[in-house]
């Protein structure tokens, strides 16, 4: 009878002790995710900075930014990947780890569109990017990206629905702007070079999209909260 009774609080001392090891994991997962948002919220401001200000030095941090993001968010997917094979979780925590995977992803690519608008003034540099006509509308939309990247960075360190549904609000106006500059690219008295139209239509995509991911992550923390799932996965 002894025996079992050691043999019984042998294996919940090791169960309790898989269960602390893997509280570590989630708590680290969640520091690594913050931390990659908070790099991808410099990215974006650096970015948008050398979009609007022809700033070739902020274009260079950005592009430098994303190549860090891009090894953090794969450390993490290996550091998720790895919990998962081990701990095999289930209900909450099994959620939590599969929508950092998605999270993660998302992360990365608003990492990477950043990176294009960098990459588009260092090839057009000391050339502005964007023409006189459309200044004020890109300064907008740079201002709303870098105010929801900062949101964001919030929304992960302390989840709040109503600060995931201000996320969704404040989207709409980029997409808004987004669709004004393609009406002003096709519209009859557009008298820009082809170059800048070329490069007009790709930075305005690039500056909707990173608002698109910003919005596709706010509603997978929603989904942590609520259990409720409402997401379009992004199509790039």
């Amino acid at each position: 009878m002894f025996s079992n009774i050691w043999l019984r609080e042998g294996i919940d001392g090791k169960v309790n002790r898989m269960r602390e090891m893997f509280e570590k994991e989630l708590e680290s997962v969640q520091e690594r995710i913050v931390e990659i948002a908070e790099s991808v919220f410099e990215i974006v401001t650096d970015a948008t900075t050398a979009l609007v200000e022809a700033d070739v030095k902020a274009a260079d941090r950005a592009l430098a930014g994303a190549e860090v993001v891009t090894e953090k968010a794969l450390s993490l997917d290996e550091l998720v990947i790895r919990t998962l094979a081990l701990q095999a979780p289930v209900a909450r925590d099994l959620r939590i780890l599969v929508s950092t995977l998605r999270i993660s992803a998302s992360l990365e690519r608003m990492g990477a569109l950043a990176s294009h608008l960098a990459t588009i003034v260092r090839f057009r540099f000391p050339d502005n990017v964007i023409p006189e006509s459309l200044a004020d509308t890109f300064d907008e939309m740079a201002r709303l990206d870098v105010r929801l990247a900062k949101k964001l960075v919030k929304l992960l360190k302390n989840t709040s629905i109503d600060l995931a549904r201000s996320i969704q609000a404040a989207d709409e106006r980029v997409d808004e702007l987004h669709r004004e500059v393609f009406e002003i690219v096709l519209a009859k008295n557009w008298k820009e070079k082809a170059v800048h139209t070329v490069d007009v239509t790709l930075a305005s995509r690039y500056l909707e999209r990173i608002a698109d991911h910003v919005v596709e992550i706010s509603s997978k923390v929603s989904y942590l909260s609520t259990g409720d799932w409402s997401d379009s996965d992004s199509d790039d």
